[in-house]
């Protein structure tokens, strides 16, 4: 096949977004160089500026442009709860519900000890500091990590570093969601709807 190097790497970059196979990158790629070049500078301009701007925020670790972000900056959030959450995108997720107005503090992924992710990757040592914080003091530690093995690990570690501090944990129901019909519920979440039932 005779291909540009370039657009060989041009789709091989685009590959690495979740979601997108050869096909997807193959099109998104040709359709920059043929029919958008003006869309692909702004899209590399706005990439790159993103790249080099963004940054965690100092005090949930939350992405950022500021050293504290906008959330943790406002006067009108309860700050008395703080809400644990893997990602970014889970913040985006409670936020869009507009349930919650406490504060967060944001992992970056879960304990997973084969991968070498421990505590001191999570920032669980600034997260327990913050806990210990008397001029702020948390009430109540949320637990919003993934229900998987690992999100499970790391929402028992946390609740045990919240419970030698005095803190109230409470964790995200979890089970059969809003619309769903139980037959088509996998066992493992409809058992877990039947533990936390109320």
């Amino acid at each position: 096949m005779n291909q540009s190097k370039l657009i060989i790497e041009l789709i091989n970059a685009f590959r690495i977004l979740p979601g997108i196979g050869g096909k997807s990158a193959q099109r998104m790629a040709y359709y920059l160089l043929e029919r958008d070049k003006n869309g692909a500078k702004i899209l590399a301009k706005t990439l790159n500026n993103a790249l080099v701007n963004i940054k965690r925020c100092k005090k949930c670790r939350d992405l950022t442009e500021y050293d504290i972000c906008s959330l943790c900056q406002s006067t009108s959030r309860n700050d008395k709860e703080l809400c644990v959450v893997e990602t970014p995108v889970d913040v985006i997720a409670i936020e869009q519900s507009g349930i919650y107005n406490g504060l967060y503090f944001v992992l970056m992924g879960h304990l997973s000890p084969i991968d070498g992710i421990g505590p001191e990757e999570l920032g669980l040592p600034k997260l327990q500091q913050r806990l210990a914080t008397v001029e702020q003091p948390v009430k109540e530690l949320i637990l919003a990590t993934n229900p998987t093995v690992e999100g499970e690990a790391t929402a028992y570690y946390l609740q045990q570093m919240a419970t030698k501090l005095k803190i109230k944990v409470t964790r995200l129901a979890q089970g059969i969601p809003l619309g769903g019909e139980l037959e088509y519920i996998d066992s493992g979440t409809l058992g877990q709807a039947f533990v936390d039932r109320k």
